[in-house]
């Protein structure tokens, strides 16, 4: 029953790719609330912040990619939303491609083999080492980052003099 307050029906998120001749290629989200938001890239779903996350720090470097380049991107961003110590396969894998003169068209299972090879062995797999190293880099720039307070003779937190 909808018409019940607290609680919400089920939804179904929607990614629709188009290319539009006048203004160029498309990427929407259709919500189940019935809006859409346009996008030049997302993620949605399971574990798909990870994804958006990748495709933010990327952004700019998006219009000056060939097709591979753009396909490479794109399962990076994927890859960061697999569980851990999994690897992109053409087995769990489909990738859709639209453009200019070119008609939707998917790829699934060894078709996808030719774009997994643009990405090196290690790039497949989301490895616990990678995060480690990022919490490295995270502390080593804590580390470098000055001092604001000191402990007191009672083990309590007080304002360093910074003059």
């Amino acid at each position: 029953n909808t018409q019940r307050y607290g609680r919400r029906p089920y939804g179904v998120g929607l990614l629709v790719a188009a290319y539009d001749e006048d203004t160029g290629p498309h990427l929407y989200e259709l919500l189940p609330s019935a809006t859409f938001l346009d996008y030049v890239g997302t993620a949605i779903g399971a574990r798909s912040q990870s994804a958006r996350t990748y495709l933010e720090r990327n952004l700019t470097s998006f219009g000056d990619c060939s097709l591979d380049d753009l396909v490479r991107h794109g399962l990076l961003s994927l890859r960061d939303t697999l569980q851990q110590d999994k690897e992109l396969s053409t087995e769990n894998l489909s990738i859709g491609i639209l453009g200019k003169g070119k008609k939707f068209e998917i790829l699934e299972g060894t078709d996808t083999q030719k774009y997994l090879d643009l990405l090196s062995e290690s790039e497949r797999v989301k490895t616990s080492s990678r995060k480690a190293d990022d919490k490295k880099d995270a502390a080593a720039t804590a580390s470098q980052a000055p001092a604001t307070t000191t402990q007191d003779e009672g083990g309590q937190a007080e304002p360093m003099d910074t003059e």
